[in-house]
This record gives structure tokens, C-alpha cells and sequence, in this order.
């Protein structure tokens, strides 16, 4: 009678609820270290979503992947290209990611041996230098004309040399073919300790700035503000993990390495440097800033869309702060 009992109740219990699918778009890089750890704790899940990753080779196709449908929320740096689709209404910003942040090695002032031996020994003297970007409207273009700002010389000055590839860019350096670059540390630190470069400064020492950002479609947003909501709190919890592990600080301004930091690298290693006998270094040297609570920097983001409408590279006249919603994630 028991057994009856117990199959009855199986047979008219409700179902259990699926989880509701999303695709995340992202770069196949360390920098989406917080979304990783989320994956990795089940943070995602237990909001009731399925997150599927798709990776892509650069930030562009990851905004227009999200136009086209192809994933839900995407996460890169904010480009050019990305505040062109932006002004047309088909994207919005609702967080934050990567910061380039005071005190945080995330972006090295790279210049080749033969440029610093030649006088390019600081960021001030970069006018009449070539640098190497990956292509005009990048992140990396961004930040060198804030750097140009900052340090009081003129872009203009600057030969601009797109090479595509962030891995084209460091090469150009250490071939001699350009004088400087941008570089993340994890790149950045092992050619300077090899004395195949210099690193002249870090980039968020002089322009902190909102490199990396999420996003979606208005259209989720109309549809699906719960399922964004869910997301948020997953990210928010993998950002509190990233930050305990990565970005504590001692009296002395060095990185806190302890049992903490050591649980959360395996994590990360499921995702990038997969059997890289380095991997331990290469992760520590580049994990990069986050804001509390994936929180965005809302002044940068509005400051980016005015410089690159100011260099021509961002058309039309939208309200900025129209290309951004608040009401998921914290600002800063």
C-alpha cells in the first residue's frame, strides 16, 4: 500500500521547473574571470538558468552576434563599432566588467628595446612614436588617446599602426617594427623580466577607465527582465568570489595570495591556460580590476561615446546616457 502511495505522488507531482537557457557572448580570455568562477560554483544554475558560453575572436563580433540573435548578453570592451550599433537602438549597456583601475596592473605601456634605448622612456614622450592598435575605434585606440590627454601631447602625433590581433600588436614591438603598444600584464611582464621590452606604465594609473562592459537587447530587456535579473545575481556572486580570490591588497599595496586565491585557479583554468604548466603564473600576473558588484563606471562610458564621436568614429546624435540601463547592475 506504501509503495502505492509513494508511486501516486511521483506520478501527479508537479514538474520541476526547467532552467531557462541563455547564451553569453565573451572573449576566449582571462578577462571574463568573474563569469567563469559563476559558471564553475553553479551560480548560474541556481538562479535557474542554463548558461551556455560562446566565445569569440574579438569585440565586435560579439555585439553583432547579439543583434543578430545568435547570443543573449555579451560581454567585451566597448568599441567604436559597438556605440555605432548602440545609437541604433539595437544594444544596451547594463554593467560593468574589466576596469582599468589605480593601484591594479591590468594594461602595460609597452615599447620595444630599441625605442626606450633611443629615449621613449616614459608615457609623455610618445608623440612622434608609432604604436601598434588593433584597428581604429578599438579599446586600444581609446586608450591611447586618453593616455595622449592625460600626458599632454597630441594624438596626431602618433602613427597609429593597425595590426588586428592583440598578439600582432605585442609582436610588432618585439620585432622592432613599432616603438610601443598596449598589453595585458600576463603578456606584458614576462617580455620585460625576458628584456625583450620595456613596460612604462600602467594604463589605469593615468586613465582609469570601463574597458569591458555587459550588454543585451532592448529586446530582452522588454521580454525578459527577470531572466536578466537572475543573470545579474549569478554575476554579482561570481564577482564577490573574483574579488575575495584576486583583488585584496596588503598594507603594502601587493596582491593577497592565500588559500582563497589557490581554490579559485582551477577554476579559471577549466576556461583558459587548459594544461598550461604555467598557467598559476600566467592567471596571477593577469587578472584584471572589477567593481564591487559588476558595478558600471557610468561617467567613463558616457566620457567614451563623446571621444569617439569627437574622432569621427561614432555617428549620429543619441542622448548617451540613452545607450545604457541602470536597473540591473550598480553604478559606481
Amino acid at each position: 500500500m506504501l509503495a502505492r502511495l509513494l508511486a501516486a505522488c511521483l506520478i501527479f507531482a508537479p514538474a520541476a521547473h526547467a532552467a531557462e537557457p541563455l547564451r553569453l557572448g565573451l572573449l576566449h580570455t582571462l578577462s571574463p574571470a568573474p563569469f567563469y568562477m559563476a559558471q564553475a560554483r553553479g551560480y548560474f544554475r541556481d538562479e535557474g538558468i542554463d548558461l551556455t558560453l560562446r566565445f569569440f575572436e574579438s569585440a565586435q563580433p560579439i555585439a553583432a552576434a547579439a543583434v543578430a540573435g545568435d547570443v543573449d548578453v555579451g560581454v567585451t570592451a566597448l568599441t567604436g563599432g559597438f556605440f555605432n550599433l548602440a545609437e541604433k537602438g539595437t544594444l544596451k549597456v547594463i554593467g560593468g566588467a574589466l576596469h582599468e583601475q589605480k593601484g591594479y596592473e591590468g594594461s602595460a605601456i609597452l615599447v620595444s628595446n630599441a625605442a626606450y634605448d633611443n629615449g621613449l622612456t616614459t608615457p609623455a614622450k610618445l608623440a612622434n612614436h608609432s604604436v601598434a592598435i588593433s584597428q581604429y575605434g578599438s579599446s586600444f585606440h581609446y586608450m591611447i588617446g586618453r593616455i595622449a590627454e592625460a600626458e599632454g601631447f597630441d594624438l596626431k602625433s602618433v602613427t597609429l599602426r593597425p595590426v588586428q590581433l592583440p598578439a600582432n600588436m605585442v609582436a610588432a614591438v618585439t620585432s622592432g617594427q613599432v616603438d610601443a603598444t598596449i598589453a595585458i600584464a600576463s603578456i606584458a611582464k614576462p617580455l620585460a623580466a625576458a628584456h625583450q621590452a620595456h613596460i612604462l606604465a600602467w594604463a589605469g594609473d593615468i586613465v582609469p577607465y570601463q574597458i569591458t562592459a555587459v550588454f543585451t537587447t532592448p529586446a530582452l530587456i522588454a521580454h525578459k527582465p527577470d531572466l536578466l535579473r537572475h543573470f545579474a545575481a549569478a554575476y554579482q556572486h561570481g564577482v564577490a568570489d573574483y574579488r575575495e580570490a584576486f583583488l585584496r591588497l596588503d598594507p603594502a599595496g601587493h596582491p593577497v595570495i592565500d588559500a582563497t586565491t589557490e581554490a579559485a585557479i582551477p577554476l579559471l583554468t577549466q576556461y583558459v591556460f587548459t594544461g598550461d604548466p604555467d598557467s598559476r603564473r600566467k592567471i596571477l600576473d593577469g587578472v584584471g580590476y572589477y567593481d564591487a558588484g559588476g558595478a558600471l563606471d557610468v561617467a567613463d562610458v558616457l566620457d567614451q561615446v563623446r571621444w569617439f564621436r569627437a574622432q569621427g568614429l561614432v555617428k549620429g546624435d543619441t542622448d548617451p546616457a540613452a545607450l545604457l540601463d541602470t536597473r540591473f547592475l550598480p553604478t559606481r
